[in-house]
């Protein structure tokens, strides 16, 4: 059976205090249903404690999208993910990965080692064990996975409860359904699609990203791309899951007004 939609928004803290805090008051009252944050060091406060604020001021789940695991130590990462597991009474969702492009630069600029492949691996993989532990029988704090490579999709098979697909801007729908009919062959969990462009625009948060075009990923017949009218947008997402198996859909923070009638019309559903 089809999973019910549930859609969340990525919203770093871009602007003053207040005028964020009323942003995600709006997008609560939307009918989103997930808060994330990146993982973004001195770009914006840290996720946790901006999480927690979110959590704290209306009933949306919460989550990272997604912690670097090269940039802390894998038990320190649980600690806090539990830590806001329990703070928010089961409503955060820890996403992990193993570090976006240019994480190694990011690591040579502060000091810190820079680990292969196979150890950021197995720092993911640590890191979910050491949550498990810390959660004990009583909790459960979900893991969101961004996978890419056979490795990655393996580790997920064994410790995610939702996964998204890094995407590059030349793949085609049929690239990542690909990926997605392999994925679900092992093990059939949520899957979830990070959309960075609606219509003509581009997260903010996405701005620099190489070849992030609107022509050339509708050209591709790309996923990373949803139309800005609502209604074809909708009927888009119904596409995806009914074709693919996508089920939750992530946006980014601009676009929570245009695509709330998305949401109202689908969410739940």
């Amino acid at each position: 059976m089809a999973r019910p939609f549930r859609f969340g928004v990525v919203a770093p803290v871009l602007t003053d205090l207040p005028t964020w805090r009323d942003r995600v008051r709006r997008i609560a009252d939307s009918g989103y249903s997930t808060l994330l944050m990146p993982d973004v060091p001195l770009w914006q406060p840290a996720p946790a404690p901006t999480l927690a604020l979110a959590a704290a001021q209306t009933a949306l789940r919460v989550g990272t999208w997604v912690y670097a695991s090269p940039l802390r130590p894998p038990w320190n990462t649980a600690w806090e993910a539990h830590s806001l597991s329990v703070l928010t009474e089961g409503r955060f969702e820890m996403g992990i990965g193993t570090g976006r492009p240019g994480i190694e630069d990011e690591l040579r600029e502060r000091g810190m080692p820079v680990p292969s492949p196979g150890e950021r691996m197995a720092q993911v993989r640590e890191t979910v064990s050491a949550l498990r532990e810390l959660d004990g029988p009583d909790v459960h704090t979900p893991v969101v996975m961004a996978v890419r490579g056979p490795k990655a999709r393996a580790l997920a098979v064994d410790v995610a409860d939702t996964v998204t697909f890094a995407m590059f801007p030349s793949d085609t729908r049929e690239d990542i359904a690909g990926l997605a009919r392999k994925f679900r062959a092992e093990r059939d969990i949520e899957l979830a699609l990070h959309v960075p462009v609606v219509g003509d625009s581009v997260a903010p948060f996405m701005a620099s990203a190489r070849d992030t075009d609107p022509a050339a990923l509708r050209e591709a017949d790309s996923l990373a791309i949803l139309p800005a009218d609502p209604a074809a947008a909708a009927e888009e997402i119904q596409r995806r899951r009914d074709e693919i198996g996508y089920s939750y859909f992530v946006f980014g923070a601009d676009f929570a007004e245009v695509l709330a009638p998305v949401v109202a019309k689908l969410a739940g559903q």
